[in-house]
């Protein structure tokens, strides 16, 4: 091995870096995506054997798993690192040394883990060991084979121990494909004719195209000029015929390539073994990725050719310092090497910026090659996640019109339309793509036929048309059909369960969700969705459960962290309120912007009498929206509770400013103006608007007959008590209250004494609360409940609904506290009730 010259390697660094410095300013994109952003292996809580049993993409590799499993330039490096140590194993007279060995094993399996190609590096070890360790050329391993079969000689001790070497490395390579193969259980990747066109072409179709690809490579080696980040699809027509002048370039390249590899193994000498070293390195790693043993998921790939450019550029080398070693070419060489260097540097420096974005990069790839649908579809979705949908619509479209029978095209062009409110041409498309599916061949498994991704159609579909409820049993259908087809198909069972529920048979969703968590047991999303069902079901305890499962798989999961928060806060126990409080804590933490956690802490201060706290979350809420119904008024009540109704009053005033209709908040309003402010024409206004809104509310019709009777109109004052026992003829303090009026009007000696205490109404004040309301109005701002969708496509976005109640209703039902406050006052209003008699009788 040479020496490190100190000069060389920081020149090396130095070209590099300027090279690739423009690369640090560009975000994560393609396959960025999904393999590093999108990727729950990466995530803390992940456990550390996932990482062996899940692919690059963090899929199970027994499910989608392709031979680019793996970070390329990873695989390389460990690559390098197992060859070089091999390097290391030949000890004085040709004696073995076996820690270098153990080592190169270590490493194989590291690379191989990193990238399936890197166990290759076992056959570069096989090939460095045969013909540069031992200098065996090919026709004497022929004549030394020869006179062994023949019986004329032994086998030598050297050659003895090149084959002990040689067997335990192909033993170590050996197990890790066994091992590889249990992995993906026996089963090879499936890919569809969209993304290598010619694996599904029959002969010579297939071999003529195949055999093309290996010129088509090489030629990207030779003059990297046009480089596409995606070659699948159309990209390279199929070779249909003999006479297809492309079989030219097959047959010169396998000239070639014969040439050197004659060259190489024939003759001793430098020059041919390097030569040799250079030819495996561009063939044996390029082996597994050149669809001549088992089909890709690509036609080409630039990042295949990392491992085989180290060979390449090995034999550009030795053809240089060969050229170079020429007095008369010397300069010459130089100067042609200095061009090759400074071209491919701003080559480089400018394809850089080809990666700054998704958008730039796909448009960059349509530059050379408009015949790849895949392209357009990407450039679309680059669009669509700018919220471009029109352009983006432009770009789906083109792609159908490039590959009309590409389903995931179609299903892009109605996803774009249902964007757009264009349901009717959202639907056509789906329909489109869905009859572009294979039909189902009996006996034969439908999964292996059909990329997964592609049965999302039924999912897009039904959620379209589960919009009308009329179709809710068609979308039903689909979601059913799509589950026949691949009995693991998790969204499928997610989404239907969300159907189920919209279609109010809980029992059948729970079960949707169940079979959803027998594929996938450590989705938080889904023990969420099923503590929503368990919510549906009036079973508060096993959905509280549901949402802990959720967190202890995503401490971090808001939805949950909220709701289980408003069930603990709902159930009325004291002991969970602290557990309460710290998820709500949580949940702002994660959602600062969101006022309905604010609130919420609000209500739990309320509820444990801590109103400063409770005065402070309130604000936060009202900041945040202001125009919060439920937290406006529950601060105008906290001060009014607080003896602070004068700073209720304009909270009440914003309140109503925004919800003109809201009686709560009127009946406190006019409470605040009758016994603060002694406006009782103010208050009657407030009284007067509530009946308007509701003629039967029993509270604004009692109140109002206050107002009449402060107002000493008697006779008015009977006739609204009348009224108002109509509608409540089973109110004792009514009844109590219309004969002390009539007593009043029959004792005109009793003329100028007050009746009712000064300004005391009913329904807030601390006197005449109406027995049947409650004091507090709970959450009556979050978000309907609804399921949080878990899906891996385009097509479906996460919902990010909360449990709460719906902003039109009050409070739905009423806690064992809420209950016995309720009697509480129920008791003092009669109670005082039976002072004021006694005032009227004059005892």
């Amino acid at each position: 091995m040479a020496d490190i010259n100190l000069k060389e390697v920081t020149l090396i660094v130095g070209v590099v870096t300027a090279c690739y410095w423009n690369s640090l300013f560009c975000g994560f994109v393609f396959d960025d995506v999904s393999a590093i952003l999108d990727n729950k292996d990466l995530h803390p809580s992940t456990p550390l054997k996932t990482l062996f049993q899940n692919d690059f993409w963090g899929t199970p590799m027994s499910e989608v798993t392709g031979v680019v499993g793996r970070a390329e330039l990873l695989s390389s490096i460990f690559f390098l690192a197992a060859f070089l140590s091999y390097t290391k194993s030949k000890g004085p007279d040709n004696s073995i040394v076996w820690t270098p060995i153990a080592l190169t094993v270590f490493l194989v399996a590291v690379a191989t883990l990193c990238k399936e190609q890197g166990v290759t590096v076992v056959g570069i070890c096989c090939v460095y060991e045969v013909f540069i360790a031992q200098g065996y050329t090919l026709p004497l391993l022929c004549t030394a084979a020869g006179q062994f079969l023949r019986g004329k000689g032994s086998i030598p001790f050297s050659m003895l121990q090149t084959l002990i070497k040689l067997i335990v490395l192909m033993f170590s390579t050996l197990l890790l494909v066994v091992v590889r193969v249990q992995i993906i259980q026996s089963q090879l990747p499936v890919f569809t004719r969209f993304d290598n066109p010619a694996a599904v072409s029959p002969t010579p179709t297939r071999q003529l195209t195949f055999n093309y690809l290996l010129p088509v490579n090489a030629w990207l080696l030779l003059n990297p000029s046009e480089l596409c980040c995606d070659w699948t699809m159309g990209t390279i027509p199929l070779i249909e015929s003999l006479l297809d002048i492309r079989n030219l370039a097959t047959f010169t390249f396998f000239c070639f390539l014969g040439a050197l590899g004659v060259f190489s193994l024939r003759y001793p000498g430098d020059s041919s073994k390097t030569v040799l070293m250079a030819l495996c390195l561009m063939a044996l790693p390029f082996i597994p990725a050149s669809n001549l043993f088992f089909p890709v998921g690509f036609v080409v790939a630039e990042r295949v050719l990392y491992v085989p450019s180290m060979g390449f550029c090995i034999l550009v080398a030795h053809g240089w310092q060969k050229i170079s070693n020429r007095s008369v070419l010397k300069k010459l060489s130089w100067v042609c090497l200095s061009m090759v260097i400074l071209t491919h540097a701003l080559k480089t420096l400018h394809r850089n910026w080809d990666w700054e974005s998704e958008y730039t990069l796909f448009m960059s790839a349509l530059k050379v090659n408009k015949n790849n649908a895949k392209l357009w579809n990407n450039v679309g979705h680059a669009l669509e996640n700018e919220k471009n949908f029109e352009k983006a619509l432009k770009y789906f479209l083109q792609a159908t019109h490039v590959q009309p029978d590409d389903i995931g095209a179609h299903m892009n062009v109605g996803r774009t339309y249902k964007n757009l409110n264009r349901t009717k041409e959202a639907e056509e498309s789906y329909m489109m793509a869905k009859s572009l599916m294979p039909q189902i061949i009996p006996g034969k498994k439908y999964a292996a036929r059909i990329a997964p991704n592609h049965l999302n159609v039924y999912i897009n579909l039904a959620n379209l048309i589960r919009a009308n409820e009329s179709r809710l049993e068609e979308a039903d259908q689909l979601y059913r059909q799509a589950i026949s087809m691949r009995p693991d198909f998790k969204q499928a069972y997610i989404s239907r369960g969300e159907l189920l529920l919209k279609m109010n048979k809980p029992l059948k969703a729970k079960e949707a969700y169940l079979k959803a968590l027998e594929l996938d047991r450590n989705n938080a999303d889904l023990w969420y969705n099923l503590a929503i069902v368990h919510i549906e079901l009036k079973e508060p305890n096993e959905a509280l459960k549901n949402f802990n499962h959720a967190l202890e798989l995503n401490p971090k999961h808001k939805l949950a962290l909220f709701n289980s928060a408003i069930l603990m806060q709902e159930s009325g126990e004291v002991k969970l309120r602290p557990e309460a409080r710290k998820r709500l804590l949580s949940y702002v933490n994660e959602e600062p912007q969101d006022a309905n956690g604010y609130f919420n802490l609000g209500m739990l201060a309320m509820d444990d009498k801590k109103d400063t706290e409770a005065e402070i979350w309130m604000k936060k809420a009202i900041k945040l929206q202001a125009d919060f119904r439920s937290a406006l008024f529950n601060l105008a009540l906290l001060y009014s509770q607080t003896a602070k109704e004068l700073k209720a009053l304009p909270i009440l005033e914003e309140l109503l400013r925004y919800y003109p209709d809201h009686i709560k908040g009127l009946i406190l309003k006019g409470d605040i103006l009758m016994n603060q402010k002694k406006d009782i024409l103010g208050a009657k206004k407030c009284f007067e608007k509530i009946l308007e809104l509701d003629p039967s509310n029993v509270q604004g019709k009692h109140n109002l007959c206050v107002v009449y009777f402060e107002e000493k109109d008697l006779l008015k004052a009977e006739r609204c008590l009348v009224e108002t026992l109509a509608l409540a003829p089973h109110e004792e303090y009514i009844h109590r209250h219309l004969g002390i009026v009539r007593d009043k009007i029959s004792l005109s000696s009793f003329a100028e004494q007050s009746i009712f205490p000064a300004g005391k109404v009913s329904g807030v004040g601390e006197a005449e609360k109406i027995p049947t309301e409650s004091v507090k109005e709970i959450v009556s701002e979050s978000r309907p409940t609804q399921i949080t969708k878990t899906s891996d496509n385009k097509s479906q976005s996460k919902s990010n609904k909360q449990l709460g109640k719906n902003t039109d209703k009050e409070t739905p039902h009423k806690t064992t506290k809420d209950i016995k406050e309720i009697e509480k006052k129920r008791l003092a209003a009669l109670k005082r009730l039976e002072e004021i008699e006694r005032i009227l009788n004059g005892e």
